[in-house]
């Protein structure tokens, strides 16, 4: 977010935030989803989905069947990977980027922080919109 004046948007109790769901907060109007990883990392999600604009905090968080050799099934990654609810795409909440597609999409995230027992998330000034003059 280089060259955007950016804020610290409060986000609430680090106890609050789940590990598998999210917690939804408002960032300037904003629906944006607060998860913890299993690793204890924290994730802010935009609830919009790149590919189809789908309410993505509504999907699961789960883990994902990779690529295997034939007659092989492993399951990994679990509460990592986050699958929009409209078409099953699967994001990495790691990373933020759509899994298994040739041009993939990414989710938007934002930083975040904690002090204090308090999560901040790190979020882009809102600009304000220039008024056009209507008279003359």
């Amino acid at each position: 977010m280089t060259g955007m004046e950016e804020e610290l948007v409060p986000g609430g109790a680090l106890a609050d935030v789940p590990v598998g769901r999210f917690l939804m907060v408002l960032v300037h109007g904003r629906k944006v989803g607060l998860t913890r990883l299993p690793g204890g990392e924290l994730r802010a999600v935009r609830d919009r989905c790149p590919h189809k604009g789908a309410e993505i905090c509504r999907g699961i968080i789960g883990g994902t069947w990779p690529p295997s050799a034939p007659g092989e099934l492993a399951f990994g990654r679990d509460g990592e990977v986050l699958v929009c609810p409209w078409h099953g795409f699967e994001y990495d909440l790691v990373t933020g980027e759509e899994m298994y597609q040739p041009r993939p999409t990414r989710l938007l995230t934002l930083p975040v922080e904690v002090r204090d027992g308090q999560v901040l998330i790190r979020a882009p000034r809102p600009r304000l919109r220039a008024r056009q003059d209507q008279g003359s």
